[in-house]
């Protein structure tokens, strides 16, 4: 088969890395990729927000499935254009119509659906940018502490803001309805903080019966003890110890089935990754939000764990015939640790050289943000790579990772020592 992954993160490399396993793989092409994805496969200089560039891609070289890391061309519509164009039409995309996509796109969009189909949920509030002075009254007289904010839109995982005063929450609504966001928070919703610990879980549905991968924790802070501002991610650690059969199986029954029936009754078009960011509050879990793919840094984490041909779970995806599949885990246990730009999430630089890669012993590193320039790697984002690695246990995990992201260099490099921290 002749598969066009689109993408170019951490996540895409993982994905590329595991399709590339396959026997039914004869050609990937990851878009536009990063130094790590080529050497899975041929990276081409493709804007995947472009949908009619994407459309004349996958027609000129005859590909036979489509799959779609990230958000941002799910929620642009590829799904929907590739499906109308007649030339493209029988060609399947993993991941959701653009109806689907809005359960990421939209946050209200997304707690609507789950009041609609009983899903647990913190309850909310919406406000446009059109009503900032009703949104600091709220603020100002009703709002609980600690007070959290969303930017409806999406927001490359920095839209949440979890404030401790009413004065923090005022000044920060003003700020993300006023455009700190961009049209992300031109309207931006009020949720009552739960207290808990979080977890994520990935489902894989063909529109009609699903099956539950690996499940992850991921660590969005950007300092150590989940301190400073929020990142797309730092570390995750998968199966989180915590998560147990008893925990599952209400995920399974007040979740994620209510999520699938509510998908077909709307008849929403779904045949792809479902992420459910959870939180367990007491003994139960609550939804915190969904995405319309995988996560990232967990795809780093879970997909090391699937022992099942990935190539063959998504032809049983495009066929409807998932129900027939039985998906396979590694025991082990598996961490990946984030090495970042210095500044991120704020400003950083680009272009500094990466050594150590050679030197890494017992571990996969998966890249994020990087480049080939001058027969070097360099970096080229905020999170350069994920260093991944197995254990007995997620502290055996995370010491090898820990002693890899010491061996790898690049000027102003920056991790988390303590994933895992609160396991």
């Amino acid at each position: 088969m002749k598969i066009l992954l689109l993408g170019s993160g951490g996540r895409e490399h993982a994905f590329a890395w595991k399709l590339s396993q396959s026997p039914l793989c004869k050609k990937l092409y990851i878009a536009p990729g990063n130094a790590g994805t080529a050497t899975c496969g041929e990276n081409v200089d493709l804007d995947n927000e472009d949908n009619a560039a994407i459309h004349d891609f996958v027609v000129n070289n005859a590909i036979d499935i489509v799959v779609v890391g990230p958000e941002a061309p799910l929620v642009n519509g590829v799904w929907n254009y590739l499906r109308k164009m007649r030339s493209s039409s029988h060609i399947p995309v993993i991941g959701p119509s653009l109806q689907g996509a809005k359960l990421e796109g939209s946050k209200s969009y997304a707690k609507k659906f789950m009041q609609e189909f009983g899903i647990p949920t913190a309850g909310y509030r919406e406000y446009f940018a059109t009503k900032t002075i009703a949104a600091v009254n709220f603020l100002k007289k009703k709002a609980t502490v600690p007070i959290v904010l969303k930017a409806d839109g999406l927001a490359a995982g920095k839209g949440v803001v979890i404030c401790q005063s009413r004065e923090e929450a005022v000044a920060e609504m003003q700020e993300m309805l006023s455009g700190k966001f961009g049209e992300a928070s031109r309207k931006v919703v009020i949720e009552e903080f739960l207290s808990g610990i979080e977890f994520s879980v990935f489902v894989l549905t063909d529109g009609d019966s699903y099956k539950i991968l690996p499940v992850a924790k991921d660590y969005k802070r950007i300092g150590e003890g989940d301190t400073g501002p929020n990142t797309g991610g730092m570390g995750a650690v998968s199966p989180p110890p915590f998560v147990d059969e008893v925990l599952m199986k209400k995920v399974e029954d007040r979740i994620i089935k209510p999520t699938i029936a509510g998908l077909k009754k709307r008849q929403i078009e779904y045949q792809g990754f479902i992420f459910l960011g959870l939180i367990k509050v007491g003994d139960d879990p609550f939804v915190i939000e969904y995405n319309c793919r995988m996560g990232d840094p967990e795809t780093e984490v879970v997909l090391p764990r699937l022992k099942n041909d990935l190539v063959e779970l998504l032809l049983a995806v495009r066929d409807r015939r998932l129900d027939r599949v039985n998906i396979e885990e590694d025991e082990r246990a598996a961490t990946t640790i984030i090495l970042a730009s210095g500044g991120y999430p704020g400003s950083y630089a680009k272009g500094k050289a990466i050594t150590g890669l050679d030197k890494v012993e017992g571990s996969i590193v998966f890249h994020a943000g990087t480049k080939a320039a001058n027969g070097q790697v360099v970096t080229n984002g905020g999170r350069v790579l994920a260093v991944t690695s197995f254990g007995e246990t997620f502290r055996d995990a995370l010491a090898v990772s820990n002693k890899n992201a010491e061996v790898i260099k690049f000027d102003g490099k920056y991790f988390r020592k303590d994933i895992g921290f609160d396991l």
